[in-house]
């Protein structure tokens, strides 16, 4: 028996997304069902599923609505894996709430959005919206990635940003154009969660009128090259930032392959800043 949902078609960057308002918890979708969901060809098409729920109905949103945050973000990536976040994901699905009035910023322009990585302070910025990411963390050890396009395993510099990274520099954008991302990269050891991989260039020079600027291609797990990950640029910025020493700069702009994000560091923590688009809306049967 099938039944019928709504949903909205949504992107941050090309990394896109399928919104499924479901305030009171009453959808429990299986991984087979955000699979097809997502599916380019039999479904709607998509990175991963934004469910929109309210904390408060919600198992692991507990914490979320005690804190006061009414929303609560289930994001699943497209092989219907539960992801404990997404940067790219969270504009997109406060761009939603605003669209349909299900939700305000307060008197200081701010609103917290609940997540599996804590409740999520954001903003409005200049590209869009800003995501207080939260505290990071830089990883010891160097595991070692493999790709097919990269004649040898390259180092790589773990960075958890509420979800594993590793990062990956590339020598130029002829290589980096060069990878063939349809292919899953290989981490060595690999994490026990897995990783979304990044793989980076520097811009040259580097730095320009105080901001770092950086070319990036992902390979995210669950779902494999997108456009745009909103974490990974993070991890990107957060990477090359250490990896050039302290006189590096705290503002980085990083180009993806679906346009630009801005990332900074405050205080210990990493806020992500970009655009995000609704594209249209209908519904669908659901087996």
């Amino acid at each position: 028996m099938s039944r019928t949902v709504s949903f909205t078609k949504g992107h941050g960057t090309g990394n896109d997304f399928v919104i499924v308002p479901d305030a009171d918890g009453e959808l429990d979708l299986s991984a087979d069902q955000v699979a097809v969901l997502c599916d380019r060809r039999f479904g709607i098409g998509g990175d991963g599923i934004l469910r929109v729920v309210r904390s408060s109905r919600i198992e692991v949103g507990a914490d979320a609505a005690a804190q006061g945050a009414e929303w609560f973000m289930d994001y699943r990536n497209a092989d219907g894996s539960i992801a404990e976040m997404c940067g790219n994901g969270i504009r997109v699905f406060l761009h939603y709430l605003l669209n349909t009035g299900l939700a305000t910023l307060d008197a200081a322009g701010e609103i917290g959005i609940g997540t599996r990585n804590g409740v999520l302070t954001m903003t409005r910025s200049d590209l869009g919206y800003e995501v207080d990411l939260g505290a990071f963390r830089v990883e010891s050890g160097e595991p070692l990635v493999r790709a097919k396009g990269l004649p040898v395993a390259r180092p790589g510099q773990g960075i958890d940003v509420g979800n594993p990274h590793v990062v990956v520099a590339i020598a130029g954008d002829t290589e980096l154009d060069g990878l063939d991302l349809t292919v899953q990269p290989v981490i060595q050891p690999e994490p026990p969660l897995g990783a979304n991989i990044e793989f980076v260039v520097p811009a040259d020079p580097l730095v320009h009128d105080g901001v770092g600027h950086i070319r990036m291609r992902v390979f995210e797990r669950g779902v494999g090259e997108t456009l745009s990950c909103g974490t990974g640029v993070a991890a990107a910025a957060l990477a090359v930032r250490e990896w050039a020493g302290a006189a590096a700069p705290d503002r980085w702009r990083v180009e993806v392959p679906g346009g630009v994000l801005g990332v900074r560091m405050v205080d210990g923590h990493v806020l992500l800043s970009g655009p995000a688009s609704l594209v249209f809306s209908g519904e669908v049967a659901l087996a």
